[in-house]
C-alpha cells in the first residue's frame, strides 16, 4: 500500500513539474519578445523628447551628424536604468493580458498549475532584468551619461560664442555671466558686452565694453580660447576698496589646453563606487551629502522596481474574467509607470529638502507598490 502510494505520488509530481517546467518556459520566451520591444520603444519616446534640443545644439554648434548620433547611443546608455523596470512591466503585462484574454491562464489552471508556477516566468525575467538594471545604472549609465557630458562640453569648445544670446544673461559661459547687445556667431565679434567674472571670490570684476571678439586656436595639446574685450572699463570691488581700470584691449582666457580643464562630474556620471567613496569624505557638506545618498539609494531601488513591477503585472494581467488583456496592457503599464515616477519625484524632493531621511524618501515609491501587489494578491484570493 505504502509503496503503489509513493509511486503514485512521485508520478503525480513528475507530471506537474513536467507540465510547469513546460508552461514557463512557453511564458518565459512569451515575454521576450515584448522585453525587447518595450526597451527599443522607450528609448525611442526618451530620445524624441530629447530630439528638438539636441537638433537645435548640433545646428548652432555647426557639428556633423556623427557627433549626434554619438550623442544619441551615449544618452540611450545613460537611459537604461529607468527603461528596463518599464520594458518589463510591459512586457509582463502584455503577455499575461493576451494569456488572460485568450483563456490559456483558465486552461492552465486547469491543469492543475497553481500561481506559484504561473509568477515564476515573471519572477526569472525580473531577476534578469533587476540585474540588468543594477549593473547599468552603477557602471554603465554614469560612463554614457559621462561621455554625452564631455562631448557637449567639447562641442561648446568649438564654438564658444552659441552659448551666448543677444540681450540675455548667460550663466553658462564658463563660469561667466555675460550680456551683450549684440552677437555675430559666425565670427565670434560681441557688441556692448557686461560681464560678471566671479572665478576669484575673493576679488569679483565687472568688465564693461564696446566690442569683444572670441579667439579660439587649437595645437599638439589640444584646443584653446580667450576673448579679447575693446575700449571699456574694468569694476574691481576687494573688502572696503574699489577699483576702476580703463582698457583698450583685455584678454580674458577661457580655456587652455596645457591646463587640464575637464569639465566637473554631474551626480550621474558618478559610479556606485565613487558614490560610496564620496559618503565616507567627513568634509562633504549636507547638500551634497543628500545628492551623493539620492544617487545611491536610487539606483538600488530601480533594480528592486524590477521584482515589484514583475509581481504586480502577473497580478494585474492573469484576469480571466476580460477579454481585452491585449488593449488593457499598454494602458495599464503607462498608468503604474506615471504612478511610480510621480511618487518617486515627490520622493526626492523631500528628501532634497531634508524633510525626510533620504532611505525613506528614495524607497517610498518602492514601498507603496509591494503594499499594492501584495494587496492585489490577497484581493485575486478572497
Amino acid at each position: 500500500m505504502y509503496r503503489e502510494w509513493s509511486q503514485k505520488y512521485l508520478e503525480s509530481s513528475l507530471n506537474e513539474w513536467l507540465r510547469s517546467r513546460v508552461a514557463i518556459k512557453y511564458i518565459f520566451f512569451e515575454m521576450l519578445p515584448g522585453f525587447t520591444l518595450g526597451v527599443m520603444v522607450f528609448i525611442s519616446i526618451l530620445l524624441l523628447l530629447q530630439a528638438l534640443r539636441l537638433a537645435e545644439f548640433i545646428l548652432i554648434h555647426g557639428s556633423d551628424a556623427s557627433v549626434g548620433i554619438k550623442l544619441m547611443l551615449y544618452m540611450a546608455v545613460s537611459f537604461l536604468p529607468v527603461i528596463l523596470p518599464m520594458s518589463l512591466l510591459f512586457s509582463v503585462l502584455m503577455t499575461y493580458g493576451r494569456l488572460s484574454g485568450d483563456s490559456e491562464i483558465v486552461a492552465l489552471r486547469a491543469l492543475g498549475l497553481s500561481t506559484r508556477h504561473l509568477m515564476t516566468p515573471a519572477l526569472l525575467l525580473s531577476g534578469v532584468a533587476g540585474l540588468a538594471s543594477a549593473q547599468t545604472s552603477f557602471y554603465l549609465a554614469p560612463w554614457g551619461n559621462r561621455q554625452a557630458e564631455l562631448t557637449v562640453n567639447d562641442i561648446s569648445k568649438m564654438k564658444a560664442s552659441a552659448t551666448i544670446r543677444e540681450g540675455v544673461f548667460s550663466e553658462g559661459f564658463f563660469n561667466l555671466v555675460v550680456y551683450a547687445n549684440k552677437v555675430d556667431t559666425n565670427n565670434g565679434y560681441l557688441e556692448d558686452v557686461f560681464i560678471f567674472d566671479e572665478r576669484n571670490p575673493s576679488a569679483p570684476l565687472t568688465i564693461i565694453a564696446k566690442g569683444g571678439q572670441l579667439h579660439t586656436s587649437k595645437n599638439q595639446m589640444g584646443q584653446s580660447a580667450f576673448l579679447r574685450l575693446l575700449n571699456g572699463n574694468i569694476h574691481r570691488t576687494n573688502e572696503a576698496t574699489y577699483t576702476k581700470i580703463d582698457f583698450k584691449t583685455y584678454d580674458i582666457n577661457l580655456f587652455d589646453a596645457a591646463k587640464n580643464n575637464t569639465k566637473n562630474k554631474t551626480y550621474p556620471s558618478y559610479n556606485i563606487d565613487e558614490v560610496k567613496e564620496k559618503l565616507k569624505d567627513p568634509h562633504l557638506d549636507t547638500k551634497q551629502r543628500i545628492r551623493f545618498e539620492v544617487e545611491y539609494h536610487r539606483r538600488w531601488a530601480l533594480a528592486v522596481a524590477c521584482l515589484i513591477f514583475g509581481l504586480l503585472a502577473v497580478s494585474l494581467g492573469t484576469n480571466s474574467n476580460k477579454r481585452s488583456g491585449k488593449s488593457n496592457g499598454l494602458v495599464l503599464s503607462i498608468l503604474v509607470i506615471i504612478a511610480y515616477w510621480v511618487l518617486y519625484a515627490a520622493g526626492e524632493s523631500l528628501a532634497k529638502k531634508e524633510q525626510l531621511p533620504t532611505w525613506v524618501a528614495i524607497w517610498m515609491a518602492n514601498g507603496f507598490f509591494i503594499v499594492y501587489t501584495a494587496y492585489s494578491y490577497r484581493f485575486k484570493k478572497s
